[in-house]
């Protein structure tokens, strides 16, 4: 159990710090936004272009990362949609299996898929060509903009971070469900929303 509950730490403190670069983006946008907007209008008023395409594809390229980095901590924190009007009432126990049916059935073949899908197109937004040789990578077609393959090699990277918070969350229902939810430091699953 040992080897399990190491897993899970470590899978964890990934998740937290995933979730954290996640808010710290969102200031880093706002950021860039405003400077884009700002860069914008002083340049009409002096009659020069201050600003580019990259400024927008910078915001646009964050945006993404927001929600991609924030899956694996959402699922860790227990702030993803439920159904709560029917899942509240249940027990811990019917809660934990409930969760466990449901990664098992949907979350962790759901990401197992999203990473195969995006596998080769991700591949070829690096250069790889048909031939099995690379060429240049991707970059936008609009002027001054950005190469594609770096934010398209993210959905794995948030993917790949799913797929190993759902198998945590899996070692973890399993626990509660065998009453060993104390090896773990469980919360109550229907502990109330924390946002810190």
């Amino acid at each position: 159990m040992t080897i399990l509950k190491k897993f899970v730490d470590v899978v964890e403190m990934i998740s937290e710090f995933f979730g954290w670069l996640s808010q710290m983006i969102v200031v880093l946008l706002i950021v860039i936004g405003f400077g884009n907007v700002v860069l914008r209008y002083v340049g009409q008023y002096m009659g020069t272009k201050l600003t580019s395409n990259a400024f927008i594809e910078w915001q646009w390229y964050l945006y993404t990362l927001v929600f991609l980095f924030g899956f694996a901590y959402i699922l860790k924190n227990g702030i993803n949609v439920r159904v709560d009007f029917w899942f509240a009432n249940q027990s811990d126990r019917r809660k934990a299996w409930i969760d466990l049916i449901g990664h098992l059935l949907a979350l962790i073949p759901f990401c197992i898929l999203a990473i195969y899908v995006t596998w080769n197109p991700v591949l070829r937004s690096w250069g790889l060509l048909p031939n099995g040789t690379w060429g240049t990578w991707e970059i936008s077609p609009d002027p001054d903009g950005l190469p594609r393959a770096p934010i398209k090699s993210m959905v794995i990277v948030a993917f790949v971070m799913l797929l190993l918070q759902a198998i945590a969350e899996v070692i973890k229902l399993i626990a509660t469900l065998r009453g060993q939810a104390h090896l773990f430091q469980l919360e109550k699953l229907d502990a109330p929303l924390r946002i810190e």
